[in-house]
């Protein structure tokens, strides 16, 4: 059998880097980081070229975005996803985070509501009130599955959110973030209906849509259900480049897109990194395409190792059937035991970091960021359960 092209079980020391993940919190060398999404592995050869071609010629200074750059966006999206993305109507920004807290800024004021679909990633929460505006939450509704559960959007309780006075916003996830689902172009223009009725705006967060396990259902985006609606994407997770601080907001109506641009300059994230430019470009590649591929079947293999190892230990585990991401979302509940105190559980005698669902609005679960060279990941795993053996009812 051929070797594979790309070795993702090889192991990179972060520790010392100043890496978030590995840095951040302070913990001591014997603990395993599985927490905050990033990937332990490093980025695609021919982004690391484009990124060092860059370096060599020693000066950094404020960067002009090419032509090249939006070629490389739209030629991506719509070889991949049948999405064409005007140049006119993109606005690129340091991170999908700060594009969401400006495009708030933009176009509610405090006080108006944003509807969130929880559980939600955390940021969503921050960037709501940070806005001094309202949450109004929109819970997904769990649907049990023959092997754990999955996620559905509950549309009835959507019609309630969005008719309130106060309802200006939707943030979408898509793919969710924890859950994982990819969500179908059908609950997507229902979603776009319900909105459109009620004159609700779409944020639509779509910073995972590379990251698809293989066999599930294709991701949709959102702009091509919804012309008024607001989108932003990155390769950051995909290819692990979060540090270069790259992103994009995709508007196509012209007077929201000018608002936005205003509250992007107001917000001082108007300005990209010069290898961030670069690395979009190098990424969206056909090279990149063939590193991003195995990767995802990387992932996956990942994923299913994590959750046969688990289910099989602990069968009153239930996880998510998660269709993408490379975050594990798992109800501890029925081991009798909260979120926060598993998550406490596994730092302090497993000596392995992950994040407890509070965070998300919802303490009967874990996340788990299984993006890591499987040798340290199946360690993460043993230590997990020889804890959990001890502690669970």
């Amino acid at each position: 059998m051929a070797e594979p092209k790309f070795d993702f079980d090889m192991p990179v020391d972060r520790r010392g880097s100043g890496s978030m993940k590995w840095d951040g919190e302070g913990d001591a060398p014997d603990v395993l980081q599985l927490w905050v999404a990033d990937m332990d592995f490093p980025t695609a050869p021919v982004v690391r070229r484009a990124v060092e071609e860059r370096a060599a010629s020693g000066v950094f200074g404020y960067v002009a975005v090419p032509d090249s750059y939006y070629e490389a966006l739209s030629g991506w999206f719509f070889r991949r996803h049948g999405w064409m993305i005007r140049r006119d109507r993109v606005i690129y920004t340091s991170g999908v985070v700060p594009a969401i807290s400006a495009i708030i800024k933009a176009l509610a004021r405090p006080g108006d509501g944003v509807i969130t679909q929880t559980p939600a990633y955390n940021c969503f929460f921050s960037s709501v009130s940070n806005q001094g505006c309202r949450l109004i939450d929109n819970p997904l509704r769990k649907v049990p599955t023959e092997n754990g559960f999955t996620y559905e959007l509950d549309f009835d309780d959507l019609e309630r959110a969005a008719a309130l006075p106060e309802a200006r916003l939707l943030l979408l996830c898509n793919p969710h973030n924890p859950g994982g689902r990819v969500w179908s172009r059908e609950e997507l223009e229902r979603v776009r209906d319900i909105c459109r009725r009620n004159d609700v705006t779409v944020i639509s967060d779509e910073i995972h849509c590379e990251l698809v396990h293989p066999g599930s259902p294709a991701y949709v985006p959102y702009a091509t259900v919804d012309s008024r609606a607001v989108v932003c994407c990155s390769p950051s997770k995909a290819f692990n480049i979060a540090g270069l601080q790259i992103a994009n907001i995709v508007c196509p109506d012209e007077e929201t897109r000018a608002r936005v641009d205003r509250a992007i300059n107001d917000n001082e994230v108007c300005d990209v990194n010069p290898f961030g430019v670069v690395a979009l470009q190098a990424a969206y590649s056909d090279d990149g395409a063939e590193w991003l591929d195995a990767l995802n079947e990387y992932l996956d293999g990942n994923r299913r190792l994590l959750r046969d190892s688990l289910s099989k230990a602990f069968p009153a585990l239930r996880f998510c059937d998660s269709e993408a991401t490379y975050l594990a979302w798992i109800d501890v509940a029925p081991l009798g035991l909260s979120g926060d105190r598993v998550a406490d559980i596994l730092l302090e005698e497993a000596r392995v970091r992950v994040s407890s669902g509070s965070i998300y609005h919802d303490n009967s679960f874990i996340r788990i960021n299984y993006a890591t060279p499987r040798p340290l990941l199946a360690e993460a795993i043993s230590r997990i359960c020889v804890a959990l053996e001890k502690n669970a009812n």
